[in-house]
């Protein structure tokens, strides 16, 4: 195998896996360690990747900008599972609050259809629409200062609101996780303060995000992975 065959598929095995071990490289390619530590220097000099101890991993990117309209329809198969994991966390009883989420619209629309007794709390429009037709599930808008870019409520007004509240679950949302101090981010400031009251209302906090944001993050840290219960994705995997 050539050098530049063997970068190209230690950039496809970072892309997957989100690291990569020097060790397991040297195994995998018949080449020394040495060889593998040149090789990660040279993707750290292009940027793809930081090296650790070890090892190394993918380089964290900023996540795109997207109107909720326009993410609703992205990947809607990945966050279908998504939405199929958390639905069977909600049991008959419980009061679930349901963050600005394209993901969490699924869940809603799941939740819409079955014959679960509970009560949800949203701040989102997409969300209240979905139980249009319901008839057991009682629904709670925060109301609150209009997002149309999230078609949604945030900022003092809607905190205000949501802080009368206490809910058993909360799922939350966001454009990313930065996996080397563990934070938790959004790209508003009045979405991630607004999240982070939902938070702080809940007893138990479910984040619901996309395998590939552990590798994407936004401009505004609202909360720490120690804060949250688990994070649900479409396929298991460990925290970097």
């Amino acid at each position: 195998m050539f050098a530049q065959e063997r970068l190209d598929e230690i950039v496809k095995l970072l892309n997957k896996e989100g690291k990569v071990i020097v060790k397991d490289l040297s195994a995998k390619f018949t080449v020394t360690e040495d060889c593998i530590r040149k090789d990660l220097k040279i993707l750290e000099n292009e940027n793809i990747l930081k090296r650790t101890y070890g090892g190394g991993i993918l380089v964290q990117k900023s996540a795109t900008i997207l109107s909720i309209g326009n993410r609703l329809n992205l990947n809607i198969n990945n966050k279908r599972k998504i939405a199929e994991k958390a639905f069977k966390l909600i049991e008959n009883g419980d009061s679930v609050f349901l963050d600005i989420s394209s993901t969490n619209v699924l869940l809603a629309q799941m939740l819409s259809a079955s014959n679960k007794n509970i009560t949800i709390i949203t701040n989102m429009i997409d969300i209240v629409n979905s139980f249009s037709s319901n008839k057991t599930i009682k629904v709670i808008c925060t109301g609150g200062t209009y997002n149309s870019e999230l078609n949604g409520f945030t900022g003092s007004m809607t905190i205000d609101s949501i802080s009368n509240y206490r809910v058993d679950k909360s799922f939350i949302g966001s454009c990313g996780i930065n996996i080397f101090d563990k934070t938790i981010t959004t790209f508003d400031m009045e979405d991630g303060n607004t999240k982070k009251q939902i938070m702080d209302s809940s007893k138990a906090i479910y984040l619901v995000m996309e395998n590939k944001k552990f590798h994407l993050e936004g401009m505004y840290r609202f909360a720490h992975i120690a804060d949250i219960k688990a994070v649900i994705t479409e396929k298991n995997r460990k925290m970097i």
